[in-house]
């Protein structure tokens, strides 16, 4: 069956498809049947996204000229996020942990990679942030801002177990000064 040359908004087919995926691997049928799969024009970068929250698929248009294929391995993909996330309840997970790759080898598309080789263009951006450990002098560049308590893994793993210890929480730096060589990636 071919593709829709849809733009934009639901697409009840793909919806429909989904919902089936889903239930076959296990998926609650509840989380499931509230799935919905949509076309976002506004997507430029990205093959598309998942939102456990509401349990809805974004798919970039430009997936329809790639082929019925990569649109189902793309949704498979997509919607193995939604399923991992299910799977875990409340507990947090890696996006494209254990759980993920899981889910992706049960809706049949096992070694699945977390990025797309896609021909989308890409979009590379200047870190804002900066944030160093107390304790080794780690610096991370960041182009968003840390929002939640974070703590140098490294210095976690050596001193405390590799539990979240605050004597090792990154704190926020000034940026380099222009010209001066950029901190070390962390």
């Amino acid at each position: 069956m071919p593709l829709p040359p849809r733009r934009s908004g639901l697409d009840e087919g793909l919806t429909m498809m989904v919902h089936e995926w889903l239930i076959q691997a296990g998926a609650p049928a509840t989380g499931a049947r509230q799935t919905n799969v949509v076309w976002n024009a506004r997507m430029r970068t990205t093959a598309g996204t998942a939102q456990p929250g509401t349990s809805r698929i974004e798919l970039n248009p430009a997936l329809l000229g790639l082929g019925e294929a990569e649109v189902h391995r793309t949704l498979r993909h997509e919607a193995a996020h939604l399923l991992a996330h299910w799977r875990a309840g409340r507990r947090r997970i890696p996006t494209h942990g254990t759980e993920w790759r899981q889910a992706c080898v049960d809706l049949g598309i096992p070694g699945e990679r977390a990025t797309h080789t896609l021909p989308f263009p890409r979009r590379k951006m200047a870190p804002k942030y900066f944030y160093q450990c107390p304790a080794c002098r780690l610096t991370v560049r960041r182009v968003r801002r840390i929002t939640r308590a974070t703590a140098c893994l490294r210095c976690c793993q050596a001193h405390s177990g590799g539990h979240f210890d605050s004597r090792f929480q990154f704190r926020r730096i000034p940026p380099p000064a222009a010209g001066s060589a950029q901190p070390p990636a962390g």
